[in-house]
């Protein structure tokens, strides 16, 4: 039954949750005031941004439509033809459709692209009530909207918070699946573990986003700065363009409400988990990107992932962070277009070489310095499943097209 398939964390672990939320609370609320007293016009500062910018609003890469599905408006962006198979982007967290800008033109070649704006971010609504955002919820919606326009099944890219929204959405809708590609998004039993102490949303935050109103508070301090640390890789170039995409996301979470949606988000899913004791793996043919300079998502956690999916590649981007799709579009569109569209490898060496295995494992341990539980997990996941590696794509337990 697909309502056993979510199962909630233990007791325990919401203990542990709600218990650290009120530490790492304390520690980042007395971190911040220290900051604001150091500079306190400084820290309070929000500018005005009463009109979006127009890379939010043109019709360059696509129309921009609306749908409303149980009283909740949701905003998306359209490009392609209406005959074409239909091809669902998801964004994540702080993000909208527009994270998608270098994908859209070279995908709505092939289908009818849908670049959605999630509840909660953008121009779709944003209900502020914590239970909308609840996994069975919002996973509703997300089937209702495939069937509003019209079709059987569709393709799904998520980034992020949206690629945890497509895993379950593989585990629990697989008829409405065809394929799947998770970019910087682990499986969803991994998703919340590990994030690195560097990161920007790293574990203090994800406890901190626990309580209320003070995350959204936090998040408008210093004109929205978390925007500038989330998008520095916008910023090394300083050209217009990117200017503009950076006050886009600013004028896009520049009220309070405007994040109390998104973080609703992790008040809601950390507790929630695919039953790991099932049996089922995921059938839906399965890609998962991540980058190698990646500071939240670990080559270790997607590596793991894919042990639940039954036909799968991983994608390693090098020189790229949180954020492929955005850093190196170019081959992050190649290589989803070769998923997509491109030919299948049609069989499985069920007795790879060491030189194989010895290369692939050489590659990793040059590209992400995880130590000894990486080649681990490294060496069960190719433990006789390995199939002609090429120098960047890992292709790993591909069934028969």
């Amino acid at each position: 039954m697909e309502d056993l398939k979510i199962v909630q964390i233990s007791v325990w672990e919401i203990i542990k949750l709600h218990f650290l939320s009120f530490v790492f609370g304390v520690y980042l609320i007395a971190k911040r005031f220290i900051k604001w007293a150091w500079n306190p016009k400084q820290f309070f500062v929000l500018n005005e941004r009463d009109n979006p910018p127009l890379c939010l609003v043109d019709n360059s890469l696509g129309k921009h439509s609306y749908v409303k599905l149980k009283g909740v408006k949701l905003h998306y962006v359209e490009s392609g033809s209406k005959d074409k198979p239909l091809l669902l982007l998801l964004h994540g967290f702080p993000d909208c459709w527009l994270t998608w800008r270098e994908q859209i033109s070279p995908l709505s070649e092939h289908y009818r692209v849908v670049a959605l704006d999630l509840k909660g971010f953008g121009d779709s609504d944003k209900p502020p009530n914590r239970r909308s955002y609840k996994i069975e919820t919002l996973l509703d919606e997300l089937k209702q909207l495939i069937l509003a326009f019209g079709v059987k099944n569709c393709s799904i890219i998520g980034h992020d918070l949206g690629g945890l929204l497509g895993w379950y959405m593989v585990a629990l809708y697989e008829e409405l699946v065809d394929k799947f590609v998770a970019v910087s998004s682990p499986h969803p039993n991994f998703y919340w573990e590990g994030f690195a102490g560097d990161s920007l949303f790293n574990d203090k935050w994800i406890h901190f986003s626990q309580l209320p109103f003070l995350p959204e508070i936090d998040a408008l301090k210093e004109d929205i700065s978390i925007i500038n640390d989330t998008y520095k890789h916008l910023q090394i170039n300083q050209t217009d363009n990117e200017k503009n995409y950076v006050e886009a996301y600013k004028y896009s979470f520049s009220r309070k409400e405007d994040w109390t949606g998104a973080i609703n988000y992790y008040r809601s899913l950390p507790f929630a988990r695919i039953n790991p004791k099932s049996p089922d793996q995921i059938l839906t043919r399965t890609l998962l990107i991540v980058g190698n300079e990646d500071p939240k998502v670990s080559l270790e956690n997607m590596i793991k992932s894919s042990e639940h999916c039954e036909k799968f590649s991983v994608k390693v981007i090098s020189g790229a962070g949180h954020f492929p799709h955005q850093e190196k579009p170019d081959i992050v569109n190649k290589t989803i277009l070769k998923f997509l569209i491109g030919t299948q490898q049609s069989g499985v060496d069920k007795s790879p070489s060491k030189s194989i295995v010895s290369s692939w494992l050489g590659s990793i341990s040059s590209t992400v310095k995880y130590g000894n539980q990486v080649i681990d997990a490294v060496h069960k996941k190719t433990n006789g499943m390995v199939n002609g590696l090429p120098a960047k794509m890992l292709h790993m337990g591909q069934a028969p097209s």
